[in-house]
């Protein structure tokens, strides 16, 4: 999909261990094809069969027996959602294939949406694989995992009223205890109020990646401090909500204030939203905070980062991801080796979002976490630009310097020694010949041939000493 850094985790089945009693036996593929491979021919007469249709818009595998294996893992996952959606009694189901190469025609066709025909002829260009999801009049991407059971519980999401009503005081339990989500929840008169009805149109268009509340009791009303037709916007871990301000709202408004308010300070990264949250970068960048919520030390960060968040819930420019290293056990290893970090402890850097250069806060292996005052500091450098994580290319470039220099000094030293040795070679040749002068000095009685043979050879050997060397 769009992460280049992430392997993407296929669950072929959710289970499939016997444990002795019926209810409890995890779904295991039957075998029976479900998923259609649409073409121009057929693709018409599929989805008219169905109330929802899910489709898997995917390169085409070619000749790469790798892609093709790649491709045969995520047809099967594809397979195994089919057959526990089949199972559903509401709604009609289906799943289907569509080629980016050798179906192009049939994608176009699909965009029978305007907002969509843009989208499907860029997807085929620049994303390996996407799934649509087509309901009555809306098409829904799905950007998660590409696993069996997280794309059934997206479907459920999706098949679910896009307004929840909170009619009790156990209800509104359930809606304070969700924490995680972006959330929405609105005072109206009744079902019938234009104002309900105008929430519930803006509710559609974020259906599912965002969760809307109504209620229509004053009791609940009062205890969330609702005025009649007024609509509370909730962050992600914020306790406080941020009223939407200028009652009563129109469609246009809603949507408005929601996509000028949809960068949570801090969000959380889940298997059915990687790659949503993934694209949603800070001019190129992520502040990456890994904590593991079960383990006291990342309970511990997390509250840290949950503070940090609201004392800074006003900035535009901070978005933090936090990431439990719980979720997402296949990726772990990658992790470690792509970043260099211990992910047994606490830890949060700034990522650049397409090379996943980085840089980390050194934080002593979770013994010592950072205060909020000094989590905050570290945040204001990071994005002021004084930690980059190209700073870590630029030690790269160093280290290569550093290896050049090393060589050239290496060469130098070798020049060196040769200019040495061949000094030496020249104070041995002319001893040599001071040696030879001697003798022939001393050798009187010897005739002048014998003198000239004599320097013949020497001059020979002095040739064949400086050849050696």
């Amino acid at each position: 999909m769009k992460w280049t850094w992430v392997l993407v985790a296929v669950l072929l089945s959710f289970g499939g261990l016997s444990l002795g009693k019926d209810s409890l036996d995890f779904p295991e593929y039957d075998g029976k094809d479900r998923v259609h491979h649409l073409s121009a021919k057929n693709y018409k007469s599929v989805m008219k069969k169905y109330d929802v249709m899910v489709l898997y818009y995917h390169d085409h595998p070619g000749s790469s027996r790798v892609a093709q294996r790649q491709f045969e893992i995520e047809e099967l996952a594809l397979e195994l959602a089919a057959q526990v959606l089949d199972e559903f009694d509401d709604e009609d189901v289906g799943v289907g294939l569509i080629d980016a190469k050798l179906d192009k025609a049939v994608a176009k066709k699909l965009g029978k949406l305007d907002r969509i025909l843009p989208s499907l002829s860029r997807l085929s260009l620049e994303e390996s694989d996407s799934i649509f999801i087509f309901t009555d009049d809306e098409v829904i991407e799905y950007d998660g995992e590409l696993a069996a059971d997280t794309l059934v519980e997206f479907i459920y999401d999706v098949l679910e009223d896009p307004v929840e009503i909170i009619d009790n005081s156990k209800e509104l339990k359930g809606f304070e205890n969700i924490e995680e989500d972006i959330k929405l929840v609105g005072y109206f008169k009744s079902h019938k109020s234009e104002h309900f009805e105008a929430y519930a149109d803006a509710a559609e268009e974020f259906h599912p990646h965002i969760k809307f509340f109504a209620t229509f009791n004053p009791k609940v009303a009062k205890a969330l401090e609702l005025k009649l037709n007024e609509v509370d916007f909730y962050e992600p871990f914020m306790d406080d909500p941020v009223v939407i301000p200028g009652k009563p709202y129109t469609e246009e408004e809603l949507v408005d204030f929601i996509e000028d308010n949809d960068r949570p300070t801090l969000r959380k990264l889940q298997p059915h939203n990687m790659y949503e949250i993934w694209d949603d970068d800070v001019d190129g960048e992520h502040i990456i905070a890994f904590a593991e919520e079960s383990d006291p030390d990342g309970y511990e960060f997390l509250e840290i980062l949950k503070q940090v968040a609201e004392d800074n819930t006003d900035n535009p420019d901070l978005s933090i991801v936090w990431i439990d290293p719980d979720d997402f056990p296949l990726l772990l290893p990658h992790w470690e080796k792509t970043f260099g970090i211990d992910l047994s402890s606490p830890q949060i850097g700034v990522v650049d979002a397409d090379d996943a250069d980085s840089v980390w806060l050194d934080m002593d292996d979770g013994e010592d976490l950072p205060s909020v005052d000094e989590l905050e500091d570290w945040i204001e450098d990071a994005l002021s630009g004084e930690i980059d994580p190209d700073d870590d290319d630029d030690d790269d470039d160093d280290d290569d310097d550093d290896d050049d220099d090393d060589d050239d000094d290496d060469d130098d030293d070798d020049d060196d020694d040769d200019d040495d040795d061949d000094d030496d070679d020249d104070d041995d040749d002319d001893d040599d010949d001071d040696d030879d002068d001697d003798d022939d000095d001393d050798d009187d009685d010897d005739d002048d041939d014998d003198d000239d043979d004599d320097d013949d050879d020497d001059d020979d050997d002095d040739d064949d000493d400086d050849d050696d060397y």
